[in-house]
């Protein structure tokens, strides 16, 4: 049978961008019910924020079988999302006066290294950082964010977003070399019609 149009998808959820993005979900979702008032619309939108900052990585892997320019356009909302919570915990922590962590300073190598272990061996290739290791969690970094104080919970959280977001902006640039050399839907279903005919299928 001729190779099908529609190649594998899905899988998010062995993507490091996914992982860490459902971590820094379920990070600020406990940051946010303890750390700032529920009633308030911060608290809302931040959430919400770090939800379609995951919710957008599922949606563009499952949408890549039939559509990059979606599976682009998903990711890249994802990444905006990260981004918006980014300058969420910052504003927290400038509006309390507290300092944010140099990214070269002990605390934030300390946070980096809790996830080294499982994501420094990961793929470069789109399908994208992928890993073959342990599964990483919110569990990993529990005994911190659930025990430290709130502007500690903040900067670690913050390392979160940077670690996503640079897995994100990888993704993005594989994602757009393979359409550039592959091509989209329509390109593959010309592809596969003409090698049908080629081969002498119906």
């Amino acid at each position: 049978m001729p190779e099908g149009f529609i190649p594998p998808h899905g899988g998010y959820q062995k993507l490091l961008s996914y992982q860490k993005a459902e971590i820094v979900y379920d990070a600020t979702v406990y940051f946010c019910d303890h750390f700032i008032d529920r009633r308030s619309r911060t608290h809302d939108q931040m959430v919400q924020a770090a939800r379609s900052g995951k919710q957008n990585i599922v949606e563009g892997s499952m949408a890549s079988g039939t559509s990059k320019e979606m599976e682009i356009k998903l990711t890249n909302v994802a990444r905006a999302s990260q981004e918006e919570l980014l300058v969420d915990y910052r504003d927290f922590l400038r509006t309390k006066g507290q300092p944010i962590w140099d990214k070269d300073s002990k605390e934030a190598k300390y946070v980096r290294g809790l996830g080294k272990n499982r994501s420094h061996k990961s793929s470069e290739s789109h399908e994208t950082n992928r890993t073959n290791m342990t599964y990483e969690t919110y569990a990993t970094y529990k005994p911190f964010i659930e025990t430290r104080p709130p502007e500690v919970v903040a900067n670690i959280i913050i390392c979160l977003i940077h670690q996503t977001n640079y897995l994100l902006d990888r993704q993005l640039k594989q994602l757009e070399a393979a359409f550039l050399k592959g091509g989209g839907l329509r390109e593959r279903m010309t592809r596969a019609r003409l090698d049908s005919r080629k081969k002498g299928h119906p």
